[in-house]
């Protein structure tokens, strides 16, 4: 017999007291341990074994040569390169991103899903796709940038479109970290705070922020680590003019094919590196943070 009310099977009372009942999350520890161990062999082999094959090949003629090969003028105009566009593109995408996540979240009107798709958009669109149309819109063949180039101000196979790129790929990191949960926290803070006599930017800088920064945070850090290792739209409007266009990830390629192995593994190197660092820096500001961070996922 089934004994619906308490939604199992029905027991006698000396039955009940000598069954025991198991969790349908417990499993044995033989199978916890399984699974453990498939969770581990996949992280060492798609994760840790990549990295550390780079390492090895950056320092496989000792680290000196390494280090002269990072010294080098056009390495070093990558590296710049790489930190100056994500240093535009990062904040670019957080004001964007925060904007948004208000519109969708705090207003209602029609054509909101469609935002929604917009915003998404990037997700579904080759890297390479977006890279072309950009350089139909802006490259010099067309009418608007034509006239850029002989206004002294050209997009393709300079700063401007590689900035262009990047933003465009990691436009939706932001917001999509935002909107669920702006949606979740509400709009009943912010309306009682308009209701004190509280300005709007009041209201965003006291109220909204303090609730959303964790996500933020989290936006920005993904969008920084993906801005810095873009490639295939970077690669369409940059042209690749070494020492000029070439970000890392493009230098990484070009050495590569010119079987360069120390200098293209040492400069991957640098940019795993900095992707290590982006993951680490999240990782102590979570540990630093956590009280708070678990107070955030609970409102």
């Amino acid at each position: 017999m089934f004994d619906s009310t308490l939604n199992e099977p029905f027991l006698a009372p000396t039955e009940r007291a000598t069954h025991k009942w198991r969790p349908v999350t417990e499993e044995s520890p033989l199978v916890r341990a399984l699974l453990i161990a498939v969770a581990l062999g996949g992280l060492a082999f798609l994760v840790l074994a990549p990295l550390a094959v780079v390492f090895a090949e950056a320092f496989a003629k000792g680290a000196l040569e390494a280090v002269k090969s990072l010294a080098k003028p056009e390495a070093l105009s990558a590296i710049k390169l790489t930190l100056l566009v994500a240093a535009i593109a990062v904040p670019v995408n957080a004001i964007f991103g925060i904007a948004a996540a208000w519109v969708i979240t705090k207003f209602d009107f029609r054509g909101k899903a469609f935002l929604i798709t917009l915003i998404d958009l990037p997700f579904s669109v080759s890297p390479v796709v977006a890279g072309l149309a950009l350089v139909l819109l802006f490259g010099s063949n067309s009418l608007l940038g034509g006239w850029l180039v002989a206004s002294g101000f050209p997009i393709i196979f300079a700063l401007p479109g590689i900035v262009l790129a990047s933003v465009f790929v990691t436009f939706p990191f932001v917001a999509r970290e935002l909107i669920p949960v702006m949606i979740e926290q509400g709009r009943s803070e912010e309306e009682a705070a308009l209701t004190l006599g509280a300005s709007g930017w009041r209201v965003f800088l006291t109220v909204t922020l303090p609730n959303i920064k964790w996500a933020l945070l989290y936006g920005v850090l993904l969008c920084n680590a993906r801005a810095m290792g873009e490639f295939g739209a970077v690669a369409v409007v940059s042209g690749k003019i070494r020492g000029q266009t070439a970000t890392m990830p493009i230098t990484i390629e070009m050495l590569y094919n010119e079987y360069l192995s120390v200098a293209a593994f040492s400069m991957a190197g640098v940019l795993a590196a900095l992707a290590l660092l982006t993951l680490l820096l999240k990782t102590v500001l979570e540990w630093r943070h956590a009280d708070q961070l678990a107070a955030t996922r609970r409102h």
